[in-house]
């Protein structure tokens, strides 16, 4: 299936005008929500509260789906109707009763009647679509190729560590700056690929550095590494009473005064990523439906909670998230190192009575 590019389509619709039909997936959210809003204000500008209607794809109710695209526009040029995440796999919670390619049949139907001055835009930021050879291999293909005959489709997806380490050597380059692609693709590792994240930081560096390059050392100066990974392995040496590995963990996370509050909910939501997936296995759902419930982006963290849960037991599990919360209470009412409240955290855990010591 032929894809258009972000810029391509944006630059069309701002040019030519929106196309009727958009279809706007990939592993990049943030790039996927940065278009649709751009597609949007292309579409209604600033009249957002006059010209846009938005769906949540859970709920979609058909019939008030086609009475909205056949409306006029209201002070806007275009009657702009967005939704998010459609799941042709499955549309709806309760499919009692309903088959989902009769559901999205009836949605096919709706959309093969929209107006010239009305842009339907789908998007998808809460699941993920299952892919083999680049090509969509799941239901929502049906979808997909409907947009692509009668609109636009665009996949977004993070770009390659090379291809990464080139877009922030331009960026910074676009800011007056200059970075060697080593020094980027450090960068993009510390920020694990996150796009916004990422352009946060080149702001940050490129005030710092005034126009000189930008090294290494201010990377280590300025630049907090994303603590998400070595939460989950202190998460994980917590779930499996490990104290040496634990501690390790600990002395592997770069938290002091200035990142405390970013560290601390990277750390919290490793163990709260872990009551959902202990929650989930104990009234029957699956991996799948975890992300599309609380809008994962990436299976292997749902993953590794699920196998990691199955080693603590419900009340140990909340005993360490009730830990979590008093330390946040300490924190942000005192001046105590953060490390050193982290460390109580760790070993009252380690102390609760459900866990063996090793």
């Amino acid at each position: 299936m032929p894809k258009t590019d972000a810029r391509t389509a944006l630059a069309r619709a701002r040019k030519d005008g929106p196309d009727r039909l958009y279809y706007i997936y990939g592993t990049d959210v943030i790039k996927v929500q940065a278009l649709t809003k751009r597609l949007i204000e292309a579409a209604v500008g600033e009249n957002e509260d006059f010209g846009l209607t938005r769906f949540e794809g859970r709920k979609l109710d058909m019939s008030l789906l086609e009475d909205t695209i056949q409306q006029m526009p209201m002070m806007t040029e275009y009657n702009c109707v967005f939704i998010n995440d459609y799941n042709c796999e499955k549309p709806y919670e309760d499919l009692r009763g309903k088959s989902p390619d009769d559901i999205t049949k009836s949605l096919l139907a709706v959309l093969k009647e929209i107006p010239p001055h009305t842009v339907v835009i789908f998007n998808v930021t809460g699941f993920e679509i299952k892919l083999k050879k680049g090509a969509i291999a799941d239901k929502n293909k049906k979808l997909a190729d409907f947009a692509d005959k009668n609109g636009t489709v665009c996949e977004l997806n993070v770009p390659a560590p090379a291809d990464m380490a080139r877009e922030i050597s331009a960026k910074v380059s676009a800011r007056g700056g200059l970075m060697s692609l080593d020094c980027a693709r450090e960068l993009s590792e510390m920020c694990l690929s996150d796009t916004l994240m990422i352009e946060n930081e080149i702001d940050k560096l490129c005030a710092y550095a005034a126009g000189r390059e930008i090294t290494r050392d201010m990377l280590t100066l300025l630049v907090h590494q994303q603590s998400d990974i070595n939460a989950y392995k202190l998460a994980d040496a917590v779930v499996s009473m490990n104290r040496n590995a634990a501690f390790e963990a600990i002395s592997e996370i770069n938290i002091d005064k200035n990142n405390r509050v970013e560290v601390f909910y990277a750390i919290t939501s490793s163990f709260i990523d872990l009551y959902r997936a202990m929650a989930a296995r104990a009234s029957g759902k699956q991996i799948p439906d975890v992300m599309h419930d609380f809008g994962y982006k990436w299976e292997f963290k749902v993953k590794n909670a699920f196998r990691s849960s199955t080693r603590m037991s419900p009340s140990h599990l909340r005993k360490c998230i009730g830990i979590l919360r008093d330390m946040a209470l300490t924190m942000n009412s005192s001046s105590a190192d953060p490390r050193v409240l982290l460390e109580k955290a760790v070993a009252s855990m380690l102390m609760t009575e459900n866990g063996r010591r090793r």
